[in-house]
């Protein structure tokens, strides 16, 4: 049994605000280690019920925040950017059983400790066919093609609640309770860490690959802050304005669905203009 981590960070335990995920503050540095043992207790949990190996995907900003000194030393890690399925990479290779989102959060315009989708800001909504989506149902909808189950989702209390629409069988652990965007009450490390083991050990029953998924073709829209946005996003391919700060595009495969949001994504990360947006 092969299990594959997406590790993020807004949705782990004791963060809160920007400065616990930016690289390079002084926060970062300090929750880059609560962050890891949410990560390494789940490693454990998924060993402990069965798992043969556990690949971890670092899923946030530049993709090398977790400490690869202090996880289960009989994990694997993928660190770095510039991946064929960014958060969820490693899973269309054939071998993976069971895929857990550790450390998610909600989607843009929603409920939830530093909610967002892929950008910090900038997006304010995503839609797939008309569904608010979140990352966690953007990457359930790419692993679903892969025949592979999402088995465990760790965040906070609102992120679990979206879990249950798109990951009706996973285990769920939420580290925190939402408060607002910028403040949560928090569970110490030592009991979401005995938490997210107990619920992996648990979620490892369930890491059984099925037929794929061929939900396609998928209708996915994107809002934005500011109007130049939209403009900006028509360069790929494909992507039209479907309103003033909206853009939408139709993709066969959530495979190419997800590569082009990604393209969109950067194209508008570097149209963004200082505090102007």
């Amino acid at each position: 049994m092969k299990i594959l981590i997406s590790a993020d960070m807004e949705g782990a335990t004791g963060v809160t605000w920007p400065a616990d995920v930016l690289p390079g503050t002084p926060q970062w540095e300090r929750c880059r280690r609560l962050f890891t043992s949410d990560v390494s207790a789940a490693v454990t949990g998924f060993l402990d019920g069965g798992a043969d190996e556990v690949l971890v995907n670092e899923a946030h900003w530049d993709m090398r925040n977790l400490l690869l000194e202090e996880l289960d030393e009989r994990a694997r890690m993928l660190t770095g950017r510039h991946k064929s399925l960014s958060m969820v990479e490693g899973v269309q290779h054939g071998d993976v059983d069971g895929v857990a989102f550790v450390g998610y959060h909600t989607g843009a315009g929603t409920e939830g400790v530093l909610a967002h989708t892929y950008l910090a800001n900038s997006i304010t909504g995503v839609w797939v066919g008309g569904v608010r989506a979140s990352e966690g149902l953007l990457n359930s909808l790419v692993v679903a093609e892969y025949g592979v189950p999402v088995v465990l989702v760790t965040g906070d209390d609102r992120t679990c609640q979206d879990a249950r629409a798109y990951a009706p069988d996973a285990r769920l652990v939420a580290v925190k309770d939402y408060v607002s965007r910028y403040a949560a009450v928090c569970r110490t490390p030592a009991a979401t860490a005995a938490a997210i083991r107990s619920a992996a050990k648990e979620a490892a029953a369930f890491a059984v690959r099925h037929e794929p998924v061929r939900g396609g073709p998928f209708a996915i829209e994107l809002e934005f802050d500011a109007e130049h946005l939209a403009g900006a996003a028509t360069v790929v391919p494909g992507v039209e304005r479907s309103g003033e700060r909206r853009v939408a595009y139709t993709s066969p495969t959530m495979y190419e669905g997800i590569r082009c949001f990604k393209a969109v994504t950067t194209i508008v990360s570097a149209a963004v203009e200082e505090q102007y947006g």
